[in-house]
């Protein structure tokens, strides 16, 4: 079907049904939804996680038809979830064509549509918008003036075209106004100076705005949605009481409630997928990464009211297979494999993302970090192995056992040299390598059962990665006690002193 490009050819189509003509933006965002809900279509796609929480909330909002606020922490997907809004919109929507505020051709609200309908009639042009052209987003800066985003008097166009000043031809729309008819999202509102914040209260209350001194009202239809940091109330600024009231529902978010669902998270939005040799990323290997957020997220060290973003396990992963692409490219190699050294090897990801504590200052961010892959290597290790049944592994290395595991080293040199310690190659069955896997696998594998191992203080490891015989723990001392049960210190005589 032709789309229509006139007024009159738009009044003779589908879309001139008195639903579609007067249908507010919330009103499309509800209908389109409630459609979605009867089909059991995914509403907010590539969203992990939020499934029982967060989007029944954002669910319960939309068809309240709520201006609505997400409060989370950083690198919880807000941004995210606000510009996934737009698959709620029509997939086409029209307006009068040259319109800046993309005026409806059934009931314009700017002076120069209202003027072009009445002189042109059906000819009038029209134009379609796409659902990513009506969405508008602001990061909310303690620069932002109400002139941009409400509008401002242009002085300019009032000489050129001969108008007063308080006339709607002379008026240069800031972003709100541009967003009419679809969404305007601010983000990390309570950077916004509280007198502009303000400015927001009439598009919210009542649904207009007012530029400059002037009598300029535009009824405009626009669904407001925000985001912020709950913590940056107080280190930043602060959502005034008044807007806060006028926002119909807060939603917050959470950082990802399972291990699994971290994974998910990282493995759709890391870049793993490259041009060149075939990638195996071990499930211990993703869990381990995985496991450094969870465990920073609960660590004394690390400042719990900033946050461990999901951006940490993301940044972290890709660094890890670029450590690993490196070493198969030096190497010839054609699979590449993550290994847990790859992952000692990616910490520039990891410590650039960590708020310390004082105590964390104290240690220093590249020693918290490789504490935090150091615990997350046991939690890991311990879904896999009982320490108990690697004894036969942890006897050769007591008995005087030493090996070097080189992490730039071919893998097919080190899978010799991993051979030599008895009976690690029957244990890898654990994390599914097989004997006829490739040496590649097999040495990722052999390392992580070492490491584990290490972690758990079985073995000794140096900064060279030379494992050797564990330090032992210290055996309590032993006292005696009289015949009243009272301890006894040890004799002088069985000190040496006679």
């Amino acid at each position: 079907m032709t789309v229509p490009r006139t007024l009159g050819e738009l009044r003779r189509s589908d879309y001139s049904e008195q639903r579609l003509r007067t249908r507010r933006v919330k009103d499309e965002l509800r209908e389109n939804l409630i459609c979605k809900l009867r089909r059991r279509q995914a509403i907010f796609p590539g969203i992990v996680g939020y499934d029982d929480t967060v989007v029944p909330q954002l669910v319960n909002a939309v068809l309240s038809r709520h201006n609505f606020i997400l409060l989370g922490l950083r690198g919880q997907a807000k941004s995210r979830i606000l510009r996934a809004l737009t698959g709620l919109l029509d997939p086409q929507t029209p307006f009068i064509a040259g319109c800046e505020i993309h005026d409806s051709p059934y009931t314009p609200i700017c002076r120069r549509c209202r003027d072009l309908v009445a002189r042109d009639g059906d000819e009038t042009p029209i134009a379609w918008l796409a659902p990513d052209d009506r969405y508008v987003e602001k990061l909310a800066t303690p620069d932002v003036t109400i002139a941009d985003l409400i509008g401002d008097i242009d002085p300019i166009k009032a000489a050129r075209g001969g108008h007063e000043l308080g006339s709607e031809l002379t008026v240069h729309y800031g972003l709100l106004p541009r967003a009419n008819r679809g969404i305007f999202a601010i983000n990390e509102l309570p950077d916004l100076a509280g007198k502009i914040q303000v400015g927001l209260f009439n598009i919210m209350q009542e649904g207009d705005v007012q530029i400059k001194g002037y009598p300029v009202r535009l009824p405009l239809d626009v669904a407001l949605v925000f985001s912020a940091n709950p913590e940056d109330y107080t280190a930043r600024g602060k959502i005034i009481t008044p807007l806060k009231d006028r926002i119909g529902s807060e939603v917050r978010t959470h950082y990802p409630a399972t291990v699994d669902e971290g994974i998910a998270i990282t493995a759709q939005e890391s870049w793993t997928s490259r041009d060149g040799n075939k990638l195996v990323v071990p499930k211990y290997v993703s869990q381990i990464v995985e496991r450094i957020a969870f465990c920073a997220r609960e660590d004394k060290k690390i400042d719990k009211r900033s946050g461990v973003s999901q951006r940490l396990p993301i940044s972290c992963m890709e660094n890890v297979v670029s450590n690993a692409e490196r070493r198969a490219l030096r190497n010839g190699e054609s699979t590449v494999v993550p290994r847990v050294a790859d992952i000692y090897a990616a910490m520039p990801a990891i410590t650039g993302k960590l708020e310390l504590e004082y105590e964390g200052e104290m240690k220093g961010a590249d020693n918290v970090a490789r504490e935090l892959i150091r615990t997350a290597i046991a939690k890991t290790f311990d879904e896999y192995y009982e320490t108990s049944d690697l004894q036969q592994i942890v006897q050769w290395f007591d008995l005087g056992g030493e090996i070097k595991v080189d992490d730039g080293a071919p893998a097919a040199e080190m899978s010799e040299t991993l051979r030599g310690i008895q009976g690690l190659g029957d244990k890898l069955a654990a994390v599914g390598v097989k004997g006829k896997d490739a040496p590649e696998v097999q040495v990722s594998a052999a390392e992580f059962v070492l490491e584990g191992l290490h972690a758990h203080k079985r073995i000794g490891r140096s900064e060279e990665r030379v494992f050797t015989k564990g330090e032992k723990m210290a055996q309590p001392r032993r006292t005696e006690r009289d015949e009243f049960g009272r301890e006894e210190p040890p004799s002088r005589g069985r000190r040496g002193f006679n």
